[in-house]
C-alpha cells in the first residue's frame, strides 16, 4: 500500500473528485499558482485549469458567500482557509446561511460545500491564528464537522465530505501535514459520523480527536510500558454527526474513561461527551469522567509555555492515573 504524507493524502482526495465530478471545484487563497499556502492543493490548477482551481481575493467573507451561493447551485465548492481562525469573519455565511438553508427552504436546496484548512494551536503563531472552532461550529444543527489524524482518515473523510449533501467542515492541523501512513490507492471513504478505535485495551478508554489522537497513543505506550495498563484509544473522527455507540462501547467495556482534547475546555467537544457517557453509561463506570484539554487562555506564543498549554503525552499519562486511582 503507498505511503503518503497527511499533505499528500488531502491533495489525493481533492484530486480524484476533481476528476471523478467536474461540479467539484477549489478555491481560496493561493490555492492555484501558489499551489496553496501549506501545499496542499500542488498541481492541481495544472492538471485542472484556472476554472477548477480558482485563486481568491484576500476576504473570507467573500470567496466563502461566492462558495455557498455556487453550492446552492450545483457546484461542489471544497474552500481553503488559511487558518480557521480567519473563518470569524465569515461566520454569517458558515453558521447562519450554509447551516440554515436546507432547513428554512424545507429540504429543496442544498448546500454541499466544504470549507477545509488548519484548526490547531502548537506552532507559535500567537493567539489569533491557533484557534480550535470544532465546538463552537458543531453546536449548530445543520453542519458537520470531521477531524482527521492520520493520513488514512484525511483521504476517506474528505471525500465523503466532498460527496455529502450538507455543509461539512473539515479541521487539519499543519503539525500533521509532513505525517507519513499508508493510504490506499482505490476509491474509498469514511463515512462521516463513523469512530475508529485505534488502540485495543481493557483498563481504560482514551477518546480523542485530531492530533490528540496521536498524542494518546504515545501516552498509551508509557501507560502500558511503565504502568501495565492497557489503554484503548478511540477517534472520533467526526465530531458531528458523532458516533455514540463506538464511544459507549469502549467505555462499557474498560469501566473508566480520559477524554482529550487540544480544544479549550469551557464548552468544548469533551464537555458533551462526558454528559453522554454519564446520561448513557453511567452504570458502567467505576471512576470519575477524566479530561485533559488545552489550558484555558488564548493560545500562548512562547514555544515552551505553548507547549505545556496543548495536551502533551506526559500531561495525558497524568490524566490517566488519577482516573486509574
Amino acid at each position: 500500500m503507498p505511503v503518503l504524507s497527511y499533505r499528500e493524502a488531502i491533495r489525493a482526495a481533492l484530486r480524484e473528485e476533481l476528476a471523478r465530478d467536474e461540479n467539484v471545484v477549489v478555491m481560496g487563497e493561493e490555492v492555484a499558482q501558489f499551489n496553496g499556502a501549506y501545499k496542499v492543493t500542488e498541481g492541481l490548477l495544472k492538471e485542472f485549469g484556472p476554472r477548477r482551481v480558482v485563486d481568491t481575493p484576500i476576504s473570507e467573507a467573500g470567496f466563502i458567500g461566492v462558495g455557498i451561493g455556487a453550492s446552492m447551485l450545483g457546484i461542489r465548492p471544497v474552500m481553503e482557509l488559511m487558518f480557521w481562525s480567519f473563518s470569524y469573519v465569515a461566520f454569517d455565511q458558515i453558521v447562519n446561511n450554509a447551516g440554515n438553508i436546507r432547513y428554512m427552504s424545507g429540504g429543496l436546496i442544498n448546500c454541499p460545500i466544504v470549507i477545509r484548512g488548519p484548526a490547531n494551536g502548537g506552532t507559535n503563531v500567537g493567539a489569533t491564528h491557533s484557534h480550535t472552532p470544532e465546538a463552537i461550529l458543531a453546536s449548530h444543527p445543520g453542519i458537520k464537522v470531521v477531524c482527521p489524524a492520520t493520513p488514512y482518515d484525511a483521504k476517506g473523510l474528505m471525500k465523503a465530505a466532498i460527496r455529502d449533501n450538507d455543509p461539512v467542515y473539515v479541521m487539519e492541523n499543519t503539525i500533521l501535514y509532513n505525517d507519513k501512513g499508508e493510504v490506499p490507492d482505490e476509491d474509498y471513504i469514511v463515512p462521516l459520523g463513523s469512530a475508529d478505535v485505534k488502540r485495543v485495551g481493557a483498563d481504560l478508554t482514551i477518546v480523542a480527536h485530531g492530533r490528540a489522537v496521536l498524542t494518546s497513543l504515545k501516552a498509551a505506550e508509557i501507560l502500558e510500558k511503565e504502568h501495565g495498563v492497557s489503554v484503548e484509544v478511540v477517534d472520533l473522527r467526526s465530531i458531528r454527526p458523532l458516533d455514540e455507540a463506538t464511544v459507549l462501547a469502549s467505555v462499557r467495556k474498560t469501566h473508566r474513561v480520559l477524554l482529550v482534547e487540544e480544544n479549550k475546555p469551557f464548552c468544548g467537544v469533551d464537555a458533551q461527551l462526558a454528559y453522554l457517557i454519564q446520561a448513557k453509561a453511567f452504570d458502567d463506570l467505576d471512576a470519575p469522567i477524566g479530561r485533559v484539554s488545552s489550558i484555558d487562555a488564548p493560545q500562548i506564543y512562547c514555544k515552551p509555555l505553548e507547549d505545556i498549554q496543548i495536551p502533551n503525552p506526559a500531561r495525558v499519562v497524568e490524566g490517566a492515573l488519577k482516573v486509574l486511582a
